[in-house]
């Protein structure tokens, strides 16, 4: 299995901390908008509107379109699920559980598709914040197997929540036809993008369900 095409753990950490950095309690929402304006290249509260964004002329371009929108998407993302003390990356492992039982941490890592040193650090803290527990394999003690906590299975309808509320807000002005149509042709843009880098197309992932999609 390809190695992600970020480390988002790592990203979703440094990501998280700006968000977070200075702001006082309950301004972490305002906090992760203003990260997501200068993501996504919009002017800040000083007025300045600067030129046409980060890409300048080529800001109508698909590569900074891409580029932009999945910036902004990683960025709200972390905002949203620190609310419920999560990582962006750990919803993912969080739902592979969910929907196929307990793993060994290999099969984790396969499910989710990605690399076995990032699912381990993925593991450390979601263990640190009591969400996954982990035991020897009684028929290989030098497997370890992952399973959920009561305090992760309460996680669940938060999770869903959050996903909910990304789907709502990135969907916004668009009919259910043209989120169809988007979901399609990102797919293909996927697979491309896979298939160029050598990744897995199409690889196997949990089932978060239409409320979850991106």
């Amino acid at each position: 299995m390809a190695e992600p095409l970020i480390d988002e753990e790592r990203d979703a950490t440094d990501e998280r901390a700006a968000a977070r950095e200075g702001a006082p309690d309950g301004a972490t929402d305002d906090v992760t908008a203003r990260d997501v304006a200068g993501a996504c290249g919009v002017a800040g509260d000083s007025g300045d509107s600067g030129d046409s964004g980060e890409c300048g002329d080529y800001d109508s371009d698909l590569n900074c379109l891409m580029a932009t929108a999945t910036r902004g998407h990683r960025v709200l993302l972390a905002g949203l699920l620190a609310e419920i003390d999560l990582y962006p990356g750990q919803e993912r492992v969080m739902g592979a559980l969910w929907d196929n039982g307990p793993q060994s941490q290999n099969c984790l890592a396969r499910i989710v598709g990605i690399d076995v040193s990032t699912m381990t650090k993925t593991l450390q803290r979601l263990e640190r914040s009591g969400f996954v527990s982990r035991r020897p394999d009684l028929a290989n003690r030098r497997i370890s197997i992952v399973d959920v906590t009561p305090r992760g299975h309460a996680l669940r309808p938060e999770v869903d929540r959050v996903l909910a509320e990304m789907h709502r807000r990135m969907t916004e002005g668009l009919t259910a036809g043209q989120t169809e149509e988007l979901s399609a042709l990102l797919s293909v843009v996927r697979n491309n993008l896979c298939r160029e880098t050598g990744a897995v197309e199409g690889p196997e992932s949990p089932r978060l369900g239409v409320a979850r999609a991106g």
